[in-house]
């Protein structure tokens, strides 16, 4: 948690703002400059000289505004300069601006009108912390996951010149989304298409090597010159008709720009590479955008940056300051209240049992797509590092790599976000699934993520993963049950996945033994003696619980989604006059369509409430208010059983 602060210093412009801050101000900032911008036209009306401090009050804003809504927070303050640059050269939203991933579209937010309501940030009915379409002309287009933009940005400007016209189109990509394959399909679309596209890599030094220093700067300041780029376009036509001489300009360019350029890769796709320039310096980033803006063909511009910048926590610790809870004030008086212990998130728990595996099974091996502190690896990766593999932002390698680990008798583990599983939904049937590999998944996010919203809810898992032959699905209900059947789909030789959702559970104790559970096996919790029989799927089991005492209901933790316990659903059918199915997932395809399936098949007829989410997706708030509006609360629960047996007992005098 970052500190509380004192009010940040500022005066009437005259000065420059601090650049620099330690601490968070809880006072709104002295923003002259910044109070004047509506739009990116007003931005575009101000003197060159006057961007330094719209940098500096546009950082004091963007740290005030997170620490009074909490949110994404290093990789905006990383961007501020570039941020300010691009709409300041780029005729913004005519000229299309596509930010990947989007945890870096805070200032962005705040230059395109939305100012004031950047204190909603990640609420419910407040601004997305992602740009979305449905908010702003200015958000061309919606992002969440990484590596789309040079796809999105390149579709776009293939439309733009099909329609003909002459806008621009720019797409910012940072080094970690830039691992990614869907990155460099595009590019090779883009050189194959000459397309007039401009690609930033915001390089935050966190995945790509350092290249930097005085001769470094100096050529690329020389390449983006647009003396250099008129006598080499130049130098091509008068010397094309001489080869050899021709050869020999071009080695000795690829060799002047080898000696002080990361690399050559852009170059040898199709790309003008430009760079390395400081993304921090207001003036050499309008000076090199300003040539690049008019140049046609694939461009790639090569920024550094320091995630966090211009707060001196952020900036030592980039992946703690990634994002922050609100700010909230100190109360005057403190009263001393007696310490809960503690319960731990369901990645802890899976970060524990890979542990606490790994020491009895030399064969066990982890796997992360970039989500390393995300799924709780962190120890995992510190005890056992020759057996575990961050393999970047690359989900279909992640699968496809546990496949060829399992030929050879490993026993790979993947840790992987629900919503992030979907970008490897072919790997985990044809290189998984359909050779029956012995690979399990640890599948973190399940369910409603809260204010990351639609972008990142594992809602769809059960459906995608239920109907693949081969695979085994588990859901737990508390964080005991969790770390056995982790364990348990860990034994099963085959696929299997275990879901569980975001943040803490209901607090059960966690025994340290691990001992496997019978396969396709619910456990009932409650026998009731009211018409209902609650079947609850995973993290909806405490609500069912809850619902059930004021229903006198059954409730059954059905464990498995896959197999089902068909013993247990058919008991609940001949003793009930209601069976109700509970999920934290799409009602459409989940595991209540299972229950429904086997009913059918087993020519069992019985009413059935189907309780899930619906068929829209559910955008950002807190979980626990999501799940309320909903239905899927205790209090839901109760009303909804409630209303379909009124309904049930209102049928049965006309029942033939």
């Amino acid at each position: 948690m970052p500190p509380l602060a004192k009010p940040t210093p500022t005066d009437s412009g005259s000065q420059p703002m601090q650049k620099t801050f330690t601490d968070i101000p809880l006072t709104r900032p002295h923003t002259p400059l910044l109070d004047r911008i509506g739009a990116p036209a007003d931005l575009r009306r101000l003197p060159e000289t006057d961007l330094e401090q719209m940098v500096d009050e546009l950082r004091a804003y963007l740290l005030y505004a997170v620490g009074r809504a909490g949110g994404h927070f290093g990789a905006g303050l990383g961007v501020v300069e570039l941020t300010v640059a691009l709409h300041y050269l780029f005729d913004t939203p005519h000229d299309r601006l596509v930010w990947d991933v989007g945890h870096q579209c805070y200032p962005h937010k705040i230059l395109t009108g939305r100012r004031d309501e950047i204190l909603t940030v990640r609420q419910q009915h407040g601004l997305s912390g992602f740009p979305k379409r449905t908010e702003s002309e200015f958000d061309t287009f919606g992002v969440g996951h990484s590596s789309t933009s040079i796809s999105a940005a390149l579709g776009m400007a293939l439309g733009a010149e099909q329609a003909g016209d002459k806008r621009r189109t720019v797409a910012v990509i940072g080094d970690g989304a830039m691992t990614a394959g869907q990155a460099f399909e595009a590019m090779s679309h883009a050189a194959h298409t000459r397309a007039n596209l401009l690609v930033i890599l915001n390089d935050n030094t966190m995945s790509i090597g350092h290249n930097v220093g005085g001769l470094a700067n100096y050529f690329a300041r020389i390449w983006s010159s647009k003396t250099y780029i008129a006598l080499r376009e130049g130098g091509k036509k008068v010397l094309s008709a001489m080869p050899a001489a021709w050869d020999f300009v071009r080695r000795t360019e690829e060799s002047m720009k080898n000696m002080v350029s990361p690399d050559m890769l852009f170059e040898a796709i199709g790309f003008n590479y430009i760079g390395p320039i400081d993304g921090h310096d207001i003036d050499e980033l309008t000076a090199t955008l300003e040539t690049m803006r008019d140049l046609e063909g694939p461009q790639l511009l090569h920024v550094y940056t320091t995630k966090g910048k211009g707060f001196g926590p952020a900036e030592a610790d980039p992946v703690g300051y990634h994002a922050i809870n609100k700010i909230e004030p100190k109360a005057k008086v403190e009263v001393a209240k007696p310490a809960k212990p503690k319960s731990p998130k369901y990645q802890e728990v899976f970060g524990q049992w890979l542990c606490d595996l790994a020491k009895q099974d030399p064969r066990l091996i982890g796997i992360t797509p970039a989500m390393c502190e995300g799924s709780g690896m962190v120890d995992f990766a510190r005890r056992f590092p020759e057996r575990y593999h961050d393999v970047a932002i690359c989900e279909q390698h992640s699968l496809t790599l546990a496949g060829g680990m399992a030929c050879e008798g490993r026993k790979p583990v993947v840790a992987i976000y629900s919503t992030f599983l979907q970008r490897a939904y072919d790997q985990l049937i044809h290189d998984v699934a359909l050779q029956n590999l012995d690979v399990t998944f640890g599948i973190d996010r399940a369910g409603l993520v809260g204010e990351d919203g639609a972008t990142h809810g594992g809602v769809f898992d059960l459906a995608y993963l239920r109907t693949v032959p081969n695979m085994i699905v588990a859901a737990p209900s508390d964080e005991n049950e969790c770390r056995q059947l982790l364990y348990t789909a860990w034994l099963h030789d085959g696929p299997a996945a275990v879901r569980y959702p975001r943040g803490t559970g209901p607090g059960a104790k966690i025994e340290d033994t691990m001992t496997a559970l019978p396969v396709g096996e619910s456990r009932t919790l409650r026998q009731g003696k009211g018409d209902a029989a609650l079947l609850a799927f995973g993290a909806l089991v405490p609500a069912a619980l809850e619902a059930a005492e004021k229903l006198d209901a059954t409730v059954i933790d059905m464990r498995w989604v896959k197999p089902l316990d068909r013993a247990a659903v058919l008991d609940a059918a001949a003793r009930h006059d209601l069976v109700v199915t509970l999920e934290d997932h799409q009602r459409m395809g989940g595991a209540g369509s299972a229950v429904n399936e086997l009913l059918i098949d087993e020519g069992v007829v019985v009413p059935v409430l189907n309780l899930g989410l619906p068929d829209h997706f559910i955008h950002h708030g807190k979980r626990d208010a999501l799940l309320a509006e909903h239905g899927l609360d205790a209090a839901g629960i109760e009303a909804s059983v409630r209303r379909r047996l009124k309904r049930l007992h209102d049928a049965l005098p006309h029942r033939a």
